[in-house]
């Protein structure tokens, strides 16, 4: 929500794509204020055919996707050994595999039309061991999978003037990390962990997502 306000913000028109439709008014709401239009689609970004309508949905609208930013993502935080393979799927598909879909799905209009700026949500810990008290083990499997995508699409792509990129933060508060916050002993541990000794916003995130999308950062 706040990546799309923000890039709303800066002059985009914004299609933002969720698998439920809980924040639809007020996030379409926030964007029109900023006298920008707002499409609001519900789709699973692991489903090969529901991001694909989405995407075509999206063209529909605007015509053109000039920015995509792949931020869906879940996470499930138990010891290693007693993750189901069900847990597992879940985690992979959505964090790694919806941004590998929805990436394809976008970049063949983006190749086309030699131009797009691609922006793929990682994390630290896909660049770094989690220390054991995270638990996170297929979250961290799947960040690290975000980041070779990144380099991989980045390199494949270069040659249409689709620059790809990915953003990798520390703790964010977000809704994935409110069972973190309610843990007060292993929510002091990851804190000590960051050097400016606090948990990100989720607007931290606007300034480096705006850089990347503009021609800033060609």
């Amino acid at each position: 929500k706040a990546l799309a306000k923000g890039l709303a913000q800066f002059g985009c028109d914004v299609a933002v794509v969720d698998i439920n439709l809980q924040d639809q008014k007020s996030v379409v709401k926030a964007i029109e204020k900023q006298g920008r239009k707002c499409l609001f689609l519900s789709a699973n970004v692991s489903d090969f055919q529901s991001i694909n309508e989405a995407v075509e949905k999206t063209l529909s609208k605007f015509r053109k996707i000039d920015i995509l930013v792949n931020n869906a993502g879940v996470d499930i935080r138990k010891p290693a050994l007693e993750f189901t393979e069900a847990e597992w799927d879940l985690i992979v598909d959505t964090n790694m595999k919806g941004v590998f879909l929805t990436t394809q799905a976008v970049g063949k209009f983006m190749t086309r039309r030699k131009r797009g700026k691609i922006i793929n949500i990682a994390s630290v810990m896909g660049l770094v061991g989690s220390p054991p008290f995270q638990e996170i083990v297929p979250y961290c499997a799947s960040k690290g999978g975000v980041v070779q995508l990144t380099k991989s699409f980045a390199l494949e792509w270069a040659k249409y003037n689709v620059h790809v990129n990915a953003i990798a933060p520390g703790p964010i508060k977000t809704y994935l990390m409110k069972p973190l916050l309610k843990d007060r002993e292993r929510y002091e541990a990851v804190l000590r962990m960051v050097p400016l000794g606090r948990f990100g916003d989720p607007e931290d995130l606007v300034g480096p997502t705006v850089f990347l999308a503009s021609k800033a950062s060609d």
